[in-house]
Order: structure tokens, then C-alpha cells, then sequence
């Protein structure tokens, strides 16, 4: 059972943080982006919010021990005039994304993909630690199967459901206007990204997503990622290079003959090393993307 708490605390992005973070002392930081939107940091996914005249709507809410900072943060984004967003957009139904669903959504209608809404409700058992099932009021009352739009402040929002990459209900949220694109965990600037693949995800379902937002990625756009800095279209060029390379990589050795510990110990080339990080370290990325390609479910964070 301790092998097992391990493994998810270390595969789980945002979860060993919930586990033993003391949110007391963190931060909630506020940058602008682009026309109406703004980027909230703290601990957990990065929050996307548009401000304007129709009044406030964020992608993801962290963790709900934050929700009085997001509040106060959303409250000097608003000169004091509001803090209680009429819509929250959930990108995936990892905690660390919708965490203060339960708060916000008492007073705001809260939008994602059904699958979102399925696994809240049902509870999930990820990574061997069991995740309750989600109170009423955390929940999705807006689904959809492939996308849908929402016209706020100004400008058209626009949600697109990618199938079977990070979880089986990602969604890409797009400012129409501002022309800033919220990835969820489908792109974690400089990052090593976390596949759930209980909740189905897949490496290849990952791959041909970030390829399809390279693909269709408007001139200019500004991207929050999930996790780490503000980014560019070479930010996430950059992080489609590592997925590809990466692949190649363990491919080869693979074919070498090589075993999974020999892959582990012979790590990513060294323009990656900062890629790892509490979460998903260099090993357990690599164990991933081996047991992509050979299907083989090997112990290996607990190596």
C-alpha cells in the first residue's frame, strides 16, 4: 500500500501538493495576456480568466483551499466590483484543475466535456488511490460531446474537445478575440507531461493532439498551459520536438534490445534534464512512454 501511495503522489501532477503543500503560503499571481484575459498562478493547473462587462469566466480552479485567494485575486482584476465568476470552464477533471469547482459552482454554471461530469460524479480510483465521488454542486451542469461556444465580454469562446490524450475529456478553450488559447495538460511549458491513462488517455492520442494544435494555432496566439509560464508558439513547438524525440529514443533502444532500466539509467539527452520535475520525474517519463510502446506495465516509479 505505501509503494502504491508513492506512486501516485509522484505521478499525479498537483497531487503530492495536495497531499502536503500548506496552502497558506501560496501566492495567487495575476498577468495580463491579451484583450480581456488574464492568467491567475498559484498552486495547481494555471487559470485562464476573461474580465469584462458580462462579468468574470475562468478555466480550471486549482485547488479548493485557494478558492478565497483566486477570489480576491479575481476581485482586483475587477477593481473590487465582483469575485464570483458566472462561468467556470473545466479542461479536464484532474483535482488540481477543478478543486474549487464545489465553491464556485454554487453561484456560477459550470461547463466541460461529459466525461468531465462522469468521472466527477462516479469518483475515480487514480494511479491506486481512490478519489471520491464529487459533490452536486462541483459539477458540469453545461456538456457537450465535441465542442461548444460561449459569447462573453465581447467575443466568442470556444470550446473543442481533443479525444484521448492527457484523459478521455480534455479541452482546448480558445479566446476568439483576444486570441489566447488555454491548453489544459495537453501542453506543460518545459515540462514532462502527466498521462492518465486510467482515465483514458494515451502517448499517441497525446502526440496527435499537440500535433493538431500546431495544426490549427491562430498567427500570434498567446497559450497558458496547464502547468509552468505564459507561452508562444515556440514554447509549444519546442515541447512537440521533446515528444517526438523522446519517442524516437526509447524506439531505439527498444529495438537495441535495451531493458526499461537500461533506458531509465541512460536518461534523455542533457538539453532535457530541466524537464523533470516533482511529479514526473526523467525516469518516470521515460517508463512511460516505454510501457506506450511495448504495453508492458512495469513497477517502475517505485524503482
Amino acid at each position: 500500500m505505501k509503494k502504491v501511495l508513492i506512486s501516485a503522489l509522484l505521478l499525479l501532477p498537483g497531487l503530492a501538493s495536495a497531499q502536503t503543500q500548506d496552502f497558506s503560503k501560496v501566492q495567487v499571481k495575476s498577468q495580463q495576456v491579451a484583450g480581456n484575459v488574464h492568467m491567475l498562478e498559484g498552486s495547481g493547473g494555471n487559470i485562464g480568466v476573461s474580465v469584462g462587462p458580462d462579468g468574470i469566466l475562468i478555466v480550471d480552479d486549482q485547488f479548493a483551499p485557494l478558492v478565497p485567494k483566486i477570489r480576491a485575486a479575481l476581485g482586483k482584476l475587477t477593481k473590487g466590483k465582483d469575485k464570483t465568476p458566472e462561468y467556470v470552464l473545466n479542461t479536464h477533471w484532474h483535482f488540481d484543475h477543478t478543486g474549487g469547482n464545489a465553491d464556485f459552482g454554487r453561484d456560477g454554471t459550470i461547463v466541460a466535456h461529459t466525461h468531465v461530469r462522469t468521472r466527477l460524479m462516479n469518483g475515480q480510483e487514480l494511479v491506486g488511490m481512490k478519489i471520491p465521488p464529487a459533490p452536486k454542486e462541483a459539477l458540469p451542469t453545461i456538456t457537450y460531446n465535441q465542442g461548444i461556444s460561449i459569447f462573453f465580454n465581447g467575443e466568442e469562446v470556444q470550446l473543442t474537445h481533443l479525444p484521448n490524450g492527457h484523459t478521455d475529456g480534455d479541452t482546448l478553450v480558445y479566446f476568439t478575440g483576444s486570441n489566447v488559447l488555454h491548453t489544459g495538460d495537453l501542453f506543460t511549458r518545459d515540462l514532462f507531461p502527466f498521462i492518465d491513462m486510467e482515465s483514458g488517455g494515451s502517448l499517441d492520442g497525446f502526440m496527435r493532439n499537440v500535433e493538431r494544435i500546431l495544426q490549427t494555432l491562430p498567427p500570434g496566439a498567446k497559450i497558458i498551459p496547464g502547468h509552468g509560464a505564459l507561452a508562444t508558439r515556440e514554447d509549444l513547438e519546442r515541447f512537440a520536438t521533446m515528444l517526438r524525440e523522446s519517442v524516437d529514443l526509447v524506439r531505439g533502444k527498444i529495438a537495441a534490445g535495451k531493458t526499461l532500466d537500461q533506458v531509465k539509467a541512460e536518461g534523455m539527452p542533457e538539453k532535457y534534464k530541466g524537464w523533470a520535475h516533482p511529479f514526473i520525474k526523467e525516469e518516470q517519463w521515460l517508463a512511460l512512454v516505454h510501457k506506450s510502446l511495448t504495453g508492458k506495465n512495469p513497477d517502475a516509479v517505485t524503482k
